[in-house]
């Protein structure tokens, strides 16, 4: 578990799946990232973040202290293959659109890769994103990373002709 002034990072529980499932419904969450989930696709999801468990890492839930709202999914997992961040610690989050712009990912993601440094011996941390998707880059830059000059890629999951498909490549050095 890892605390902020507002936040607890907690391992998914069952009773977290309704806004967790609703978050990957949602088309404006979704607009970026990928096509919707329905609740077998967001089963799968979780799921496949709890592989990553067995090495110390994976997504939290992300709830807020004041009323304990399930607000988004955030964490450290490993970077997939074919990817030029095949096996690297990658970073990443979600937040439930009544919680956007208030600054929940920022403070669930510095205390995050605060977690990572202290957890794992790795030279840096990435985080990928579709080339569309400016707020996740303004987000990477607060967070201090930098967009890799030699990061773009195309992700296999996504259509030829899919924007989503043309993904760049942020990273973060170890300090």
């Amino acid at each position: 578990m890892i605390e902020t002034e507002r936040l607890i990072l907690r391992k998914p529980r069952p009773s977290d799946h309704p806004a967790l499932f609703a978050m990957w419904a949602d088309p404006a969450v979704m607009a970026d990232l990928g096509p919707v989930k329905d609740d077998a696709m967001s089963a799968a999801t979780l799921a496949r973040h709890e592989a990553y468990r067995h090495e110390g890492l994976g997504f939290f839930t992300v709830e807020r202290k004041s009323d304990w709202a399930v607000i988004g999914f955030c964490g450290l997992k490993r970077g997939d293959a074919p990817h030029p961040i095949a096996g690297e610690i990658e970073a990443g989050w979600m937040v439930a659109r009544p919680y956007w712009r208030q600054g929940y990912a920022l403070e669930a993601m510095v205390a995050v890769l605060e977690w990572g440094w202290k957890s794992f011996a790795v030279p840096r941390i990435v985080a990928i994103t579709a080339e569309q998707n400016r707020a996740s880059q303004a987000m990477m830059t607060r967070l201090g990373m930098t967009r890799l000059a030699d990061g773009d890629f195309e992700h296999h999951a996504f259509a030829p002709d899919d924007p989503l498909r043309r993904i760049v490549t942020y990273s973060i050095n170890r300090p």
